[in-house]
């Protein structure tokens, strides 16, 4: 699937792909509206977060979207990632189905040179994918040859967002 048009600044490198808006119609397509939820973490709820995604998250309030059906039914959970790859940002979005499952990873703005941006087929290998001490490079997902820092922060990205959903959402 197409990610949108890339911006390339002389330098080449890349820019913004989707705005959030752009984003959430892109991760809720059917939904009937997008609730905002605002989750504040108590250091221990932190704490679980971290031990189980095996890396650490920059902030206790983090901002999920929940797709909701015209009858109110919950269509999915979309969080924003965004952290630094090399040395400049890169903003993804990981889409989880009710159940918790990864639905779909989509780029929404990367600032490294466009060789390290991680392509979408790389993206799709998160597809149906839990938490699980096998979702991690060189198991379950394969790396990007010469991209290994992108691989590296998506990953730990999406194990974060799953973390964050075991603890604050599941439950």
């Amino acid at each position: 699937m197409a990610l949108g048009l890339l911006a390339v600044v002389p330098d080449g490198r890349a820019e913004v792909f989707h705005s959030k808006e752009s984003a959430l119609r892109l991760a809720f397509p059917a939904a009937g509206r997008v609730e905002t939820r605002t989750l504040f973490l108590t250091e221990a709820q932190r704490s679980a977060v971290e031990e189980r995604a095996g890396s650490s998250l920059e902030s206790r309030m983090v901002t999920c979207y929940v797709g909701k059906g015209h009858s109110g039914e919950v269509l999915g959970y979309a969080f924003l990632d965004t952290h630094v790859v090399r040395t400049l940002p890169e903003t993804f979005m990981v889409v989880l189905d009710p159940a918790g499952a990864v639905r779909a990873v989509h780029i929404l703005a990367f600032h490294e040179p466009t060789d390290y941006l991680p392509p979408p087929r790389w993206l799709r290998q998160f597809g149906g994918r839990r938490l699980g001490r096998s979702l991690a490079l060189n198991q379950d997902i394969v790396g990007i040859a010469g991209s290994s820092l992108s691989s590296q922060a998506v990953t730990g990205g999406v194990r974060r967002i799953l973390a964050l959903y075991e603890v604050m959402i599941r439950r």
